[in-house]
């Protein structure tokens, strides 16, 4: 649990914020399925948290040349479309959480595997776009998650030391990137549970961000 307000807090996107993760697993899965390919539950877990060029080399040594990527994204893209138009869930205590670090006059930026101009669409759907100083996307950066570098810019657009920042994280290669990065990391699990492996990169492991909020409330 937190003991130190942090100076600002670093938000994931998917599958932290918005309940993305399942959608798109969902659809890739089935998508995959009408192209002939048989994609698992655990086929997609080695993609959460990797930005796109990193998935799409992973799901091309997976499947093979036999796989047209784009048009796999294309159509994955379409199905989420059709069922959810713009708006993205929300994961729950999302948007509360947020007015409340918001009202404390705590910096919050938002450090994503999607690009810049899919979060900002996203989050803007949700009403939540307004409530962040800085948007790092993966083409922000020469090297996304798990690499540090999303993380140390963040801290750097905000002006202050990682290590006075606090991550919040659901997926292991976020977790990663902020370890790596000296920002201390809080994972809400989604799809992925806190693993031996992962487990000692953290400060903590919450249930859901109602959890954060009240811990971050007990700080003062």
């Amino acid at each position: 649990m937190l003991t130190v307000r942090p100076a600002a807090i670093l938000f994931d996107m998917d599958g932290l914020l918005l309940d993305t993760e399942r959608l798109i697993r969902d659809a890739m899965i089935a998508v995959m399925a009408d192209l002939g390919f048989m994609m698992s539950g655990a086929d997609y877990a080695e993609l959460i948290g990797r930005p796109e060029p990193a998935s799409r080399a992973i799901m091309q040594a997976r499947f093979g040349a036999g796989l047209d990527y784009d048009v796999m994204r294309a159509e994955v893209r379409q199905r989420i479309r059709s069922e959810w138009g713009p708006i993205r869930p929300l994961k729950p205590g999302a948007a509360d959480l947020l007015a409340q670090v918001n009202a404390a006059g705590i910096p919050a930026a938002v450090v994503t595997s999607s690009e810049q101009a899919l979060a900002r669409a996203h989050l803007g759907h949700v009403g939540l776009l307004d409530g962040f100083a800085t948007i790092v996307g993966c083409d922000d950066v020469a090297n996304g998650k798990p690499h540090p570098e999303p993380y140390r810019t963040a801290a750097a657009r905000l002006g202050i030391a990682p290590g006075a920042a606090l991550a919040l994280e659901d997926s292991h290669n976020g977790i990663i990137a902020a370890h790596m990065a000296g920002v201390p990391v809080i994972m809400v699990p989604d799809l992925l549970p806190a693993t031996p492996e992962i487990t000692p990169r953290l400060l903590a492991v919450a249930d859901d961000l109602h959890q954060v909020s009240r811990w971050l409330a007990a700080t003062g």
